[in-house]
């Protein structure tokens, strides 16, 4: 998937507490970058390894223990 804007027809309810941003496997890029986008780093996702928009979003997400996003 890519990014998932939140007006978009078919958007489901779901997806927005599942963004990339909000997962335990998305690391920040450093500097200025790092505040929207990061690496995924979830080896059964298909965006392993992949830059990825803190708003993004995969069927692999998993919720951060802490509750933080970014």
């Amino acid at each position: 998937m890519q990014h998932r804007p939140t007006g978009q027809a078919g958007y489901r309810d779901g997806w927005y507490d599942a963004q990339c941003g909000g997962c335990h496997y998305w690391v920040a890029l450093s500097g200025e970058l790092g505040r929207d986008w990061g690496v995924c780093t979830h080896s059964t996702s298909a965006f392993n390894g992949h830059v990825r928009f803190e708003h993004d979003g995969c069927d692999r997400f998993t919720l951060r223990q802490d509750g933080s996003f970014g």
